[in-house]
């Protein structure tokens, strides 16, 4: 079954077009329009506007009729320029890499494929979600390598995420399809102000022939939720 937003290809042609508009006028707000900032922004206007779903050929047809509303242009439109300004202005790290760096790269030889590794940080005494908190992914002592460089790790949390974190390891090879291997991982969290934890944990893969280049939402590992308590009321709990 193929189920397709129709928005995707309006949002697309409408935030280019906004985006070389925007350069025409030399605005001095515009900071930079690489393609990484532009699919940030198209990600922005459509998590806020309402999408369009077909599923059949049929329904392809209703495209034009969307691309020509005005007022689906006008929304789009006044979304656009607020994503571009906010993105212009918190430019992430790789914003101006090459696309490819920014996807996973394929292969078709055997590999472990890894879920996403999800959590929360809380803070010990409120239990609401800590703000701040650096989290850091290793294995065998060493910093876990990401499935492209549009993960992070160390990560940090923040109120917009409501203190989770999430990390999606790098494929790692495997001898044959079919094995079955234990990897261990360890997160370690510092805040300041803040007593550092770290957690250890197993996971068991079985190798598959081909890295999955796209990320399944609906496989992933949820971690406990870990509590870090400030250093002053933990030297006193254990007094």
């Amino acid at each position: 079954m193929n189920v397709h937003n129709l928005m995707e290809e309006v949002v697309v042609y409408r935030i280019n077009k906004l985006y070389e508009q925007v350069k025409e006028v030399n605005a001095s707000w515009l900071t930079c329009d690489c393609e990484n900032c532009r699919l940030d922004t198209i990600s922005y206007v459509l998590n806020r506007i309402q999408p369009k779903y077909v599923v059949s050929g049929r329904g392809v047809l209703h495209a034009r009729d969307v691309m020509e509303d005005p007022q689906v242009k006008a929304d789009i439109d006044a979304l656009g320029i607020d994503g571009i300004r906010i993105v212009s202005t918190t430019k992430r790290p790789f914003h101006t890499s090459p696309r490819k760096s920014c996807t996973v790269q394929l292969s078709s030889s055997p590999v472990f494929n890894f879920p996403t590794i999800q959590g929360s940080i809380l803070e010990g005494n409120t239990f609401e979600p800590l703000i701040g908190a650096v989290v850091k992914l290793t294995a065998d002592g060493k910093d876990v390598t990401m499935a492209d460089m549009t993960w992070a790790n160390p990560v940090n949390t923040f109120a917009s995420t409501k203190g989770t974190y999430s990390f999606w390891p790098k494929a790692i090879d495997a001898g044959k399809e079919g094995e079955t291997k234990k990897f261990t991982f360890t997160i370690h969290v510092t805040c300041p102000g803040y007593d550092e934890v770290t957690y250890t944990f197993d996971t068991t893969l079985t190798s598959e022939s081909f890295v999955k280049g796209e990320l399944d939402t609906t496989v992933s590992l949820k971690i406990m939720d870990l509590v870090l308590f400030k250093s002053e009321i933990k030297n006193e709990m254990d007094e």
